[in-house]
């Protein structure tokens, strides 16, 4: 299965890493999940915000009722940049290299070529057995690189097989 098609073009933003030479085999913006802490923290801070209101309400305490939600207000633009964030983030694999590109303004594009990768797994928790992600964890030759892991990645048996056989390709019946 192919996650990305001859006929798909990637964002501009992802567009502008590629070589000339290279074509895109493999594109996917990470699992939502990676969102569920944010999110967890948003709707957290409404309860609290919520019964902190109520407290505070029969009490009287404007000011501090405006600073609960002011403090609520900043949780949730603090999502809103994750979901932004998020929602730029793409890891793709091309015929040539690996490349995981993060960021909103400091845009980060971290890249391992594939012919330096020289091992590669994959893990899931539970979490992401449930949900549906996993994190690929690539090794070369005795160095250090930019790209080493990448989490939250989706459907990772389907691309973990994809990738693995462009690594490591097998040879021809016809081949000696």
């Amino acid at each position: 299965m192919r996650l990305v098609t001859h006929g798909d073009s990637a964002p501009s933003s992802v567009n502008r890493y590629l070589l000339p030479q290279e074509h895109q085999v493999i594109m996917v913006r990470r699992h939502p999940a990676v969102l569920l802490r944010p999110v967890a923290e948003v709707v957290g801070g409404l309860i609290i915000a919520g019964l902190l209101s109520t407290f505070f309400g029969n009490q009287g305490g404007g000011t501090t009722l405006v600073v609960v939600w002011w403090l609520w207000l900043l949780l949730l633009i603090r999502f809103v940049w994750k979901v932004a964030e998020w929602s730029v983030d793409y890891f793709v694999v091309t015929s040539k290299r690996m490349l995981l590109t993060t960021g909103l303004i400091t845009r980060k594009v971290a890249m391992m070529p594939l012919g330096k990768v020289t091992d590669m797994s994959f893990q899931r928790s539970l979490m992401g057995r449930m949900l549906g992600y996993g994190e690929f964890i690539l090794e070369s030759a005795g160095q250090d690189q930019a790209l080493s892991t990448v989490e939250y990645i989706p459907y990772p048996e389907t691309l973990y097989l994809e990738v693995c056989s462009m690594l490591f390709p097998g040879k021809d019946d016809g081949d000696d």
